[in-house]
This record gives C-alpha cells, sequence and structure tokens, in this order.
C-alpha cells in the first residue's frame, strides 16, 4: 500500500476491512499499525506528534468506538496533561487536521483513523446499540455523489457519509 506521501506503509490485517471493527481480531496490531503510519505521516510533514496529541490518538486507537472530547479531557487529565478543555481540543483538532483521526459528527465525537497518510473517502458505519465505529471504504459513495452534485453545477470540497444501524453482534442479540 501506497500513502498520500508516496512511501510503503505496511498494511493492517486485522483492519483491512471495515467488518473488523464489528468482529473479534487483533487489535492491539491495528492500534500499534495506525500509531506507527500517523507518525510516518507526521514526520513526512515535517511536524511532531507533542507527548499529548501522541497519547490522545493512543486513546482513540483503545477500540473501534469515538469518543467525545471530554472523554479524551478525562483520560488526559487522568494521566497528568492538563484538565482544561482546550488539551484535549487542540489536540483532536490536530489529529483531524492532518488525517489522523475523523470527526463523527452524529456522535459528536472522534475516532482514529486506521488508515493516516492515505487519500481515502470513508463511510462510518455506526452501530446505535454499543457505538462501535467502522470506517469502510466510501471510493463509490463518494464518486456517485460528486456526479449527481456536479448536475447541478455544485463541485463537492468535502463530505462525511455516516450510516446508522445494528452491527452483526448487537444484531445477533436482539
Amino acid at each position: 500500500m501506497v500513502d498520500a506521501e508516496g512511501s510503503s506503509a505496511p498494511a493492517c490485517p486485522g483492519c483491512a476491512t471495515p467488518a473488523a471493527a464489528f468482529s473479534t481480531h487483533d487489535h492491539a496490531h491495528c492500534a500499534a499499525g495506525a500509531l506507527a503510519r500517523a507518525g510516518a505521516v507526521v514526520r513526512a510533514r515535517g511536524l511532531r506528534l507533542t507527548p499529548v496529541r501522541e497519547r490522545t490518538l493512543q486513546i482513540l486507537l483503545e477500540s473501534h468506538r469515538a469518543l467525545g472530547a471530554y472523554d479524551v479531557l478525562h483520560r488526559l487529565a487522568a494521566e497528568g496533561f492538563g484538565n482544561q478543555p482546550p488539551v484535549a481540543y487542540r489536540a483532536l483538532d490536530f489529529l483531524e487536521e492532518h488525517g489522523l483521526a475523523h470527526r463523527i459528527r452524529r456522535l459528536n465525537a472522534f475516532a482514529a483513523c486506521l488508515h493516516p497518510g492515505e487519500v481515502h473517502a470513508p463511510v462510518f458505519l455506526i452501530c446505535t446499540a454499543c457505538n462501535r465505529v467502522a470506517e469502510a471504504p466510501g471510493t463509490t459513495v463518494s464518486a456517485a455523489l460528486t456526479g449527481e452534485a456536479a448536475t447541478f453545477g455544485f463541485a463537492v470540497e468535502r463530505m462525511t457519509v455516516e450510516a446508522l444501524g445494528r452491527c452483526p453482534a448487537c444484531q445477533a442479540a436482539a
């Protein structure tokens, strides 16, 4: 796989498919791989992951769930990074701005990007029962929406697609 900076990055076998978010897999491997790719992306851009930015990303990578800024802030504060909202918001803004995290608007929360440095148009599959979030490829959806918008003379600059439903485990439990 080649990232946006043109370098080769190892694929994450556990998170290579969106269904992995809803099933048992080696998530520690996913998190470590995404963190390593994020570090490479940041270095390639001449930026750096400060300790609070890195810890914020690690917190987001702990599971396939989106976390609110105050959830992140409580974790950071408990670990001595400060307890004022700007601590979390600045770190989350940096991560989102550089494609290392996504804002899930429906949940008013953030999720780590599992494909940092890759040019992609994700679709977020959000389980309404357990709040797990899967980042699915949205190339086809993006192309369809961009094409439809073009028929109206509208040029899409940015889009976020969020689909709500139930993951396989929550469907089985119902």
